[in-house]
């Protein structure tokens, strides 16, 4: 099925508590981390999105109970020279977790179809074979037992031109929108258009995307946080790890430990 923007586009409110649904989400993707650290497992969850959609806002609260020792967020901006000498998904290749870790990309390899494309920071041959190149990565990661969540947060040109005004009004929020963001919006009809050819050829079956509505921040981050549980809790053997018998032995010398059923 095609993927339109235009049906993402509602800000409906949550349906319910929105404190006691996050709780719950937290609850379930720190026992997702466990399942992953137990069965030495590997998860890449990847957001892009409109500036101001409300990405940090899902990462903040997707990893609030997480152990940080087992996973890492990935904020991507302009490639370094370093990387710019190199294929562009080196810098990507770069940070893939590793057994037991989870790798969460705020904006990703996708820059190669969008900002590089728009802006003219890739030429027409390089961003078209960008596609194949993606496809064929996202194939090899999940080929190799590495599980892959694809996040696009939507939201309006209006919602937007809100979010910057709050961030211009409030001191402690100013430092998240620059000259950058302004120049993304004026191009917001050729964003559009090279969105709508993303989705088209890199929402395969083995890497599909799931477009959130993120014109309510609330539902959003409910949404969100919803999906990578489900996909995740599908794709890892969510069962704990037994008792160590030599642990118990130590447990019961060391302070008289009786296992509980």
């Amino acid at each position: 099925m095609t993927i339109d923007l235009a049906d993402y586009e509602s800000g409906a409110k949550l349906d319910g508590n929105y404190g006691e649904a996050l709780k719950t989400l937290q609850e379930r993707l720190e026992r997702v981390q466990a399942a992953h650290i137990t069965h030495a497992q590997r998860s890449v969850i990847m957001l892009e999105g409109w500036d101001a959609a409300g990405k940090g806002g899902i990462i903040k609260r997707m990893t609030a109970l997480l152990d940080p020792r087992y996973f890492e967020v990935w904020p991507i901006g302009a490639p370094s020279d370093e990387e710019k000498a190199r294929h562009f998904l080196w810098r990507f290749w770069k940070r893939l977790p590793g057994n037991r870790e989870i790798s969460i990309f705020d904006r990703s390899w996708y820059g190669r179809v969008l900002v590089e494309r728009v802006e003219g920071f890739a030429s027409e041959a390089e961003w078209r074979k960008g596609y194949d190149e993606i496809n064929e990565f996202e194939a090899q990661l999940t080929g190799s037992n590495t599980n892959l969540v694809k996040l696009f947060v939507h939201v309006t040109q209006d919602e937007q031109d809100k979010r910057f005004a709050d961030r211009l009004d409030k001191p402690w929020k100013r430092w998240k929108t620059g000259t950058e963001d302004f120049r993304n919006r004026a191009k917001r009809k050729a964003y559009l258009t090279a969105l709508a050819d993303m989705f088209e050829q890199t929402d395969t079956r083995w890497a599909p995307w799931k477009v959130i509505d993120g014109n309510n921040k609330k539902a959003a981050r409910i949404a969100a946080l919803t999906h990578v549980a489900e996909v995740l809790e599908a794709a890892v053997p969510m069962t704990p790890l037994e008792r160590d018998p030599a642990v118990v032995k130590l447990a019961e010398k060391a302070f008289g430990y009786a296992p509980k059923a």
